[in-house]
This record gives structure tokens, C-alpha cells and sequence, in this order.
């Protein structure tokens, strides 16, 4: 990781069972900057966003925030460095009226 790249995946990699899901990603991200992966389904996108909020920890590989490793970290002290991940649902709670 640079000085310019607040946070960074580097050789990042998941494996379930015989089959590996994310082969070695390395993705840097500079402050202020928006960032999708795209790719098909099965492309490893949601499991990469995981080992990046601390959803799921990778098999090798690290993630650094500022400089510091923080593969280890759980996600809730990732989440209060601003670290964290929102899905797609539109809702949690669809029975609910207001």
C-alpha cells in the first residue's frame, strides 16, 4: 500500500472445500474514490466485499486501512474505522408499515 490508497486487498484469496472462489485479488482504493467490481455471477465479487468488511476472513492475503493491517480485525471495529458493507436487499424488514 501506497500513501495514496486508504484501503487495500492485496493477494487476496478464499477457498471452500477443493474449490477456489477468489484467486489472488489485489484491489487499492484512494481516498474519495467510488469503487464496483463487475464481473458474472460466480466471479468471486460478494466474497471478495466480505473479506473486505471482515464478513469472512481470506485463506492469504491481507487488508490494510491507512497503512495498518486490519485483516484480523473483527467487522464491528472495521465498521467503526468506516469500513463496511451494504447489500443489495432493498429491505430488512419488508412486513413492516410505518
Amino acid at each position: 500500500m501506497n500513501d495514496q490508497h486508504v484501503l487495500c486487498g492485496s493477494d487476496l484469496k478464499k477457498i471452500y472445500g477443493s474449490r477456489e472462489v477468489v484467486k489472488g485479488i489485489t484491489i487499492q482504493i484512494a481516498r474519495g474514490e467510488v469503487v464496483g467490481l463487475l464481473g458474472p455471477n460466480g466471479a468471486g465479487k460478494t466474497t471478495t466485499f466480505y473479506m473486505i468488511t471482515g464478513m469472512i476472513h481470506p485463506d492469504q492475503g491481507k487488508v490494510e486501512l491507512n497503512g495498518s493491517d486490519i485483516t484480523s480485525m473483527p467487522m464491528y471495529k472495521r465498521a467503526k474505522q468506516g469500513v463496511g458493507y451494504l447489500s443489495q436487499e432493498p429491505s430488512v424488514f419488508t412486513k413492516l408499515t410505518v
